[in-house]
């Protein structure tokens, strides 16, 4: 089977390995990052299959990685699932469009991310 790799973007850190931790144990291959400037080189350095992404990155916007994958033309394809604790529906509305794929609210339901890789990276499908 192909491990497909996920990059994680979150600044906190409780967070960010609890999320790796489990995306490990459900067999991906993972790497975490936890701002803007750790995420653009992750991107420069090998494109992920997925990008997990927390919208507030302390000070930073992190709907900025969604906007600048979504501009360049080699990772364009990549979903972006966002994760948020402001899952009202205008936010919800603005992280899809700055690009995300899919808009996950904290706490993370691991059974809701579990489903939206699966289906986001046709895991499991023959398509």
């Amino acid at each position: 089977m192909m491990s497909y790799r996920i990059l994680v973007v979150e600044d906190n850190e409780p967070n960010r390995e609890l999320i790796s931790d489990w995306l490990e144990v459900e067999g991906f291959e993972v790497r975490a990052v936890e701002n803007l400037t750790e995420a653009f080189a992750a991107l420069n350095s090998e494109l992920p299959h997925a990008i997990l992404l927390d919208v507030q990155l302390g000070m930073e916007d992190g709907l900025t990685v969604a906007q600048h994958v979504r501009q360049e033309p080699t990772m364009r394809h990549i979903p972006i699932l966002a994760v948020t604790a402001h899952a009202m529906v205008t936010d919800q509305e603005r992280v899809i469009q700055a690009g995300c794929s899919v808009c996950i609210s904290k706490p993370i339901d691991f059974k809701l991310l579990s489903k939206e890789l699966q289906r986001w990276l046709r895991i499991g499908s023959t398509v």
